[in-house]
Protein backbone atom coordinates (compact mmCIF):
# COMPACT_ATOMS: atom_id res chain seq x y z
CA UNK A 1 0.00 0.00 0.00
CA UNK A 2 2.35 3.27 -0.11
CA UNK A 3 0.76 6.46 -1.29
CA UNK A 4 -0.08 8.46 1.14
CA UNK A 5 3.41 9.20 2.65
CA UNK A 6 5.55 7.29 1.62
CA UNK A 7 6.05 3.26 0.62
CA UNK A 8 3.79 1.10 -1.00
CA UNK A 9 0.35 1.68 -2.82
CA UNK A 10 -2.82 2.23 -0.83
CA UNK A 11 -4.65 -0.81 0.80
CA UNK A 12 -7.00 -1.98 -2.18
CA UNK A 13 -9.36 -4.06 -0.65
CA UNK A 14 -13.20 -3.61 -0.24
CA UNK A 15 -14.87 -0.25 -1.21
CA UNK A 16 -13.69 2.23 1.59
CA UNK A 17 -12.69 5.61 0.00
CA UNK A 18 -11.27 7.28 3.74
CA UNK A 19 -13.88 9.44 5.10
CA UNK A 20 -15.01 12.81 4.25
CA UNK A 21 -16.46 14.22 7.20
CA UNK A 22 -13.97 16.77 8.24
CA UNK A 23 -13.34 19.94 7.44
CA UNK A 24 -9.53 20.46 7.38
CA UNK A 25 -8.18 17.00 6.96
CA UNK A 26 -7.23 16.03 10.02
CA UNK A 27 -9.02 13.89 12.10
CA UNK A 28 -12.33 15.89 12.78
CA UNK A 29 -11.02 18.94 11.34
CA UNK A 30 -12.08 21.12 8.56
CA UNK A 31 -11.86 20.78 5.06
CA UNK A 32 -10.19 16.91 4.46
CA UNK A 33 -11.42 14.61 2.36
CA UNK A 34 -10.21 11.70 4.25
CA UNK A 35 -11.54 11.45 7.68
CA UNK A 36 -9.41 10.28 10.61
CA UNK A 37 -12.33 9.77 13.35
CA UNK A 38 -10.59 11.54 16.17
CA UNK A 39 -9.87 15.10 17.88
CA UNK A 40 -10.63 17.97 16.25
CA UNK A 41 -7.35 19.86 14.40
CA UNK A 42 -6.85 21.90 11.46
CA UNK A 43 -3.85 20.77 8.81
CA UNK A 44 -4.13 16.88 9.54
CA UNK A 45 -3.03 14.27 7.14
CA UNK A 46 -6.05 12.64 4.88
CA UNK A 47 -5.59 9.50 6.76
CA UNK A 48 -4.69 7.05 4.08
CA UNK A 49 -4.46 8.26 0.70
CA UNK A 50 -7.68 9.01 -1.66
CA UNK A 51 -9.63 5.92 -2.57
CA UNK A 52 -8.73 3.45 -0.56
CA UNK A 53 -7.09 4.49 2.87
CA UNK A 54 -4.23 2.93 2.74
CA UNK A 55 -0.20 3.38 4.09
CA UNK A 56 2.60 0.94 4.02
CA UNK A 57 2.69 -1.39 7.35
CA UNK A 58 1.71 -1.07 10.91
CA UNK A 59 2.56 -2.48 14.31
CA UNK A 60 1.42 -0.67 17.58
CA UNK A 61 -0.58 -0.73 21.20
CA UNK A 62 -3.78 0.93 22.23
CA UNK A 63 -3.18 4.61 23.89
CA UNK A 64 -1.57 3.79 27.37
CA UNK A 65 -0.98 -0.20 26.40
CA UNK A 66 1.58 -2.16 26.01
CA UNK A 67 3.43 -1.44 22.81
CA UNK A 68 1.87 -4.69 21.37
CA UNK A 69 -1.49 -2.84 19.73
CA UNK A 70 -4.63 -5.77 19.17
CA UNK A 71 -4.35 -7.91 22.06
CA UNK A 72 -2.04 -9.13 24.51
CA UNK A 73 1.12 -10.28 24.58
CA UNK A 74 2.26 -13.72 23.82
CA UNK A 75 6.00 -13.93 25.20
CA UNK A 76 5.89 -17.18 26.02
CA UNK A 77 4.36 -19.73 28.72
CA UNK A 78 3.06 -18.47 31.53
CA UNK A 79 4.62 -18.41 34.65
CA UNK A 80 3.59 -18.97 38.26
CA UNK A 81 4.89 -17.70 41.86
CA UNK A 82 6.92 -15.26 40.33
CA UNK A 83 10.62 -16.46 39.77
CA UNK A 84 8.79 -19.67 40.39
CA UNK A 85 8.28 -22.68 37.35
CA UNK A 86 5.82 -22.81 34.49
CA UNK A 87 2.41 -23.09 35.76
CA UNK A 88 1.26 -26.02 34.32
CA UNK A 89 2.47 -29.73 36.18
CA UNK A 90 4.51 -32.24 35.13
CA UNK A 91 2.33 -34.38 32.68
CA UNK A 92 -0.53 -31.48 32.41
CA UNK A 93 -1.04 -31.29 28.23
CA UNK A 94 -1.86 -27.53 28.70
CA UNK A 95 1.55 -26.65 29.78
CA UNK A 96 3.92 -24.08 27.94
CA UNK A 97 0.47 -23.87 25.20
CA UNK A 98 -0.16 -20.36 23.58
CA UNK A 99 -3.08 -18.32 25.20
CA UNK A 100 -6.10 -18.39 22.96
CA UNK A 101 -6.59 -15.76 20.83
CA UNK A 102 -8.98 -12.62 21.86
CA UNK A 103 -12.41 -12.98 19.98
CA UNK A 104 -12.44 -11.63 16.87
CA UNK A 105 -14.94 -9.84 15.50
CA UNK A 106 -17.73 -11.75 13.15
CA UNK A 107 -16.74 -11.96 9.11
CA UNK A 108 -19.91 -11.98 7.04
CA UNK A 109 -19.98 -15.13 4.48
CA UNK A 110 -19.79 -12.75 1.50
CA UNK A 111 -16.65 -11.23 2.27
CA UNK A 112 -13.79 -13.43 0.49
CA UNK A 113 -10.28 -13.42 0.26
CA UNK A 114 -10.18 -12.67 -3.53
CA UNK A 115 -12.24 -9.01 -2.38
CA UNK A 116 -8.51 -8.28 -0.82
CA UNK A 117 -6.45 -6.52 -3.82
CA UNK A 118 -3.93 -9.34 -5.37
CA UNK A 119 -1.01 -7.74 -4.55
CA UNK A 120 -1.76 -7.43 -0.85
CA UNK A 121 -2.81 -10.88 -1.15
CA UNK A 122 0.88 -11.91 -2.19
CA UNK A 123 2.07 -10.55 0.67
CA UNK A 124 0.18 -13.47 2.97
CA UNK A 125 1.18 -15.80 1.41
CA UNK A 126 3.47 -16.92 3.82
CA UNK A 127 0.74 -17.51 6.29
CA UNK A 128 -0.73 -21.44 5.61
CA UNK A 129 -3.89 -21.13 3.91
CA UNK A 130 -6.74 -21.13 6.45
CA UNK A 131 -4.67 -17.91 7.91
CA UNK A 132 -3.82 -16.24 5.25
CA UNK A 133 -7.95 -16.62 3.99
CA UNK A 134 -9.14 -14.99 7.36
CA UNK A 135 -6.41 -12.54 7.36
CA UNK A 136 -7.62 -11.59 4.10
CA UNK A 137 -11.00 -11.35 5.18
CA UNK A 138 -10.53 -9.44 7.85
CA UNK A 139 -7.87 -6.44 5.55
CA UNK A 140 -11.33 -6.52 2.94
CA UNK A 141 -13.38 -5.69 6.32
CA UNK A 142 -11.18 -2.97 7.24
CA UNK A 143 -11.45 -1.17 4.50
CA UNK A 144 -15.08 -1.63 4.25
CA UNK A 145 -15.99 -0.19 7.38
CA UNK A 146 -13.58 2.35 7.78
CA UNK A 147 -16.09 5.62 6.98
CA UNK A 148 -18.92 4.35 8.44
CA UNK A 149 -17.72 2.63 11.88
CA UNK A 150 -13.93 2.97 12.91
CA UNK A 151 -13.62 1.00 16.10
CA UNK A 152 -15.12 -1.84 14.13
CA UNK A 153 -12.79 -1.32 10.99
CA UNK A 154 -9.90 -1.39 14.04
CA UNK A 155 -11.19 -4.67 16.05
CA UNK A 156 -10.89 -6.08 12.46
CA UNK A 157 -7.10 -4.54 11.94
CA UNK A 158 -6.49 -5.83 15.15
CA UNK A 159 -8.06 -9.43 14.46
CA UNK A 160 -5.47 -9.64 11.49
CA UNK A 161 -2.34 -8.12 13.34
CA UNK A 162 -2.78 -11.11 15.63
CA UNK A 163 -3.19 -13.52 12.85
CA UNK A 164 0.12 -12.30 11.16
CA UNK A 165 1.70 -9.62 13.12
CA UNK A 166 5.16 -10.18 11.38
CA UNK A 167 3.80 -9.42 7.68
CA UNK A 168 3.96 -5.28 6.99
CA UNK A 169 1.26 -4.41 5.14
CA UNK A 170 -1.30 -6.06 8.18
CA UNK A 171 0.74 -3.81 10.48
CA UNK A 172 0.16 -0.39 8.30
CA UNK A 173 -3.56 -1.58 8.03
CA UNK A 174 -3.71 -1.67 11.99
CA UNK A 175 -2.43 1.85 12.08
CA UNK A 176 -4.55 3.28 9.78
CA UNK A 177 -7.49 1.64 11.14
CA UNK A 178 -6.09 3.17 14.83
CA UNK A 179 -5.16 6.66 12.85
CA UNK A 180 -9.03 6.69 11.82
CA UNK A 181 -10.24 5.68 15.28
CA UNK A 182 -8.24 8.39 16.67
CA UNK A 183 -6.15 5.71 18.64
CA UNK A 184 -2.86 7.85 18.71
CA UNK A 185 -0.29 5.96 20.10
CA UNK A 186 -1.36 3.00 18.82
CA UNK A 187 -1.50 4.30 15.65
CA UNK A 188 2.03 5.53 15.59
CA UNK A 189 3.42 2.64 17.17
CA UNK A 190 1.88 0.25 14.69
CA UNK A 191 3.22 2.61 11.60
CA UNK A 192 6.37 2.48 13.47
CA UNK A 193 6.63 -1.20 13.04
CA UNK A 194 5.78 -1.68 9.18
CA UNK A 195 8.04 0.95 8.72
CA UNK A 196 11.04 -1.28 10.04
CA UNK A 197 9.41 -4.17 8.56
CA UNK A 198 8.85 -2.55 4.70
CA UNK A 199 11.77 0.19 4.51
CA UNK A 200 11.16 3.65 2.95
CA UNK A 201 9.70 6.59 4.88
CA UNK A 202 6.62 5.19 5.57
CA UNK A 203 3.18 6.94 6.20
CA UNK A 204 4.58 10.10 7.52
CA UNK A 205 2.05 12.66 7.21
CA UNK A 206 0.09 10.13 9.32
CA UNK A 207 2.99 9.31 12.10
CA UNK A 208 3.20 13.22 12.37
CA UNK A 209 -0.71 13.83 12.72
CA UNK A 210 -0.44 11.05 15.57
CA UNK A 211 1.95 13.30 16.78
CA UNK A 212 -0.30 16.01 16.65
CA UNK A 213 -2.90 13.71 18.34
CA UNK A 214 -0.93 13.28 21.60
CA UNK A 215 -0.02 16.69 22.46
CA UNK A 216 3.57 16.81 20.52
CA UNK A 217 3.04 18.98 17.67
CA UNK A 218 7.21 19.63 18.23
CA UNK A 219 7.31 16.57 17.32
CA UNK A 220 5.53 16.47 14.18
CA UNK A 221 7.57 19.69 12.88
CA UNK A 222 10.86 17.17 13.14
CA UNK A 223 9.28 15.05 11.31
CA UNK A 224 8.69 17.24 8.67
CA UNK A 225 12.77 17.89 8.76
CA UNK A 226 13.59 14.53 8.47
CA UNK A 227 15.66 12.67 5.90
CA UNK A 228 12.62 10.71 5.06
CA UNK A 229 10.56 13.40 4.59
CA UNK A 230 12.97 15.80 2.27
CA UNK A 231 13.04 12.32 -0.02
CA UNK A 232 9.01 13.05 -0.60
CA UNK A 233 7.59 14.30 -3.76
CA UNK A 234 3.87 14.93 -5.40
CA UNK A 235 1.01 14.55 -3.09
CA UNK A 236 2.93 12.93 -0.25
CA UNK A 237 4.89 15.75 0.29
CA UNK A 238 2.00 17.74 0.34
CA UNK A 239 0.38 16.07 2.72
CA UNK A 240 2.95 16.43 5.10
CA UNK A 241 3.23 20.03 4.71
CA UNK A 242 -0.39 20.11 5.85
CA UNK A 243 0.39 18.22 8.77
CA UNK A 244 3.60 20.26 9.81
CA UNK A 245 1.45 23.77 9.08
CA UNK A 246 -1.46 22.12 11.74
CA UNK A 247 1.17 21.65 14.22
CA UNK A 248 2.47 25.10 14.17
CA UNK A 249 -0.66 26.39 14.19
CA UNK A 250 -1.76 24.09 17.13
CA UNK A 251 1.62 26.10 18.80
CA UNK A 252 0.07 29.45 17.29
CA UNK A 253 2.78 30.48 15.12
CA UNK A 254 0.60 31.12 12.50
CA UNK A 255 3.02 32.90 10.08
CA UNK A 256 5.53 29.87 10.48
CA UNK A 257 2.22 27.83 8.69
CA UNK A 258 1.43 30.07 6.36
CA UNK A 259 5.30 30.25 5.06
CA UNK A 260 5.35 26.09 5.25
CA UNK A 261 2.89 25.89 2.66
CA UNK A 262 3.95 27.98 0.36
CA UNK A 263 5.45 25.85 -2.23
CA UNK A 264 5.03 25.45 -6.03
CA UNK A 265 2.45 23.57 -5.65
CA UNK A 266 0.15 25.88 -4.32
CA UNK A 267 -1.61 26.58 -7.94
CA UNK A 268 -4.71 27.50 -8.07
CA UNK A 269 -5.19 25.93 -11.65
CA UNK A 270 -4.87 22.26 -10.02
CA UNK A 271 -7.86 20.40 -9.54
CA UNK A 272 -8.74 17.17 -7.44
CA UNK A 273 -8.92 16.09 -3.93
CA UNK A 274 -4.96 16.55 -2.97
CA UNK A 275 -5.04 20.39 -4.18
CA UNK A 276 -8.16 21.10 -2.22
CA UNK A 277 -6.87 20.18 0.69
CA UNK A 278 -3.87 22.23 0.48
CA UNK A 279 -5.48 25.13 -0.52
CA UNK A 280 -8.17 24.57 2.15
CA UNK A 281 -5.44 24.52 4.67
CA UNK A 282 -3.43 27.45 3.08
CA UNK A 283 -6.73 29.62 3.76
CA UNK A 284 -7.08 28.04 7.01
CA UNK A 285 -3.22 29.36 7.73
CA UNK A 286 -3.97 32.68 5.85
CA UNK A 287 -7.39 33.20 8.39
CA UNK A 288 -5.38 31.98 11.31
CA UNK A 289 -2.49 34.65 10.38
CA UNK A 290 -5.38 37.44 10.45
CA UNK A 291 -5.08 37.54 6.67
CA UNK A 292 -8.91 37.08 6.36
CA UNK A 293 -9.32 38.69 2.59
CA UNK A 294 -6.14 36.22 1.67
CA UNK A 295 -7.55 33.81 3.14
CA UNK A 296 -11.40 34.03 1.12
CA UNK A 297 -9.38 33.81 -1.93
CA UNK A 298 -8.21 30.57 -1.45
CA UNK A 299 -11.11 29.16 -0.08
CA UNK A 300 -12.72 30.00 -3.24
CA UNK A 301 -9.50 28.25 -4.94
CA UNK A 302 -10.07 25.24 -2.80
CA UNK A 303 -13.84 24.87 -3.55
CA UNK A 304 -12.53 25.31 -7.18
CA UNK A 305 -10.26 22.17 -6.89
CA UNK A 306 -12.94 20.51 -5.08
CA UNK A 307 -14.70 18.73 -8.06
CA UNK A 308 -16.08 16.11 -5.39
CA UNK A 309 -17.37 18.21 -2.75
CA UNK A 310 -14.75 16.61 0.16
CA UNK A 311 -14.41 20.22 1.59
CA UNK A 312 -16.99 23.07 3.18
CA UNK A 313 -14.69 25.12 1.08
CA UNK A 314 -18.09 27.41 -0.16
CA UNK A 315 -19.01 27.28 3.50
CA UNK A 316 -16.30 28.72 5.04
CA UNK A 317 -16.53 31.78 2.10
CA UNK A 318 -20.03 32.23 3.15
CA UNK A 319 -18.94 32.46 7.40
CA UNK A 320 -15.90 35.07 6.39
CA UNK A 321 -18.07 36.93 4.17
CA UNK A 322 -20.68 37.21 6.75
CA UNK A 323 -23.22 35.32 5.26
CA UNK A 324 -23.09 32.17 7.03
CA UNK A 325 -24.76 33.23 10.18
Amino acid sequence: MTDRSGDRKSFRGGNSSSGRNSRDGAPGDRGGSNSTGGAGRTGGAAGGRGGSYGGNRQGGAGQGGSGQGGGPRQDGPRRRGGEGGFAGRSGDSSAGRRPPRPEEPDLPDDITPSDLDAVVRRDLLSLDKSNAEAVARHLVMVANLLDDDPRLALAHARAARQRAGRIAVVRETAGVAAYHAGEWAEALSELRAARRMAGGPGLLAVMADCERGLGRPERAIELGRSDEARALTGDDASELRIVVAGARMDLGEYDQAVVTLQTADLDPARTGPGPARLFYAYADALVAAGRTDEGVKWFLNSASADLEGDTDAEERVAELSGGGE
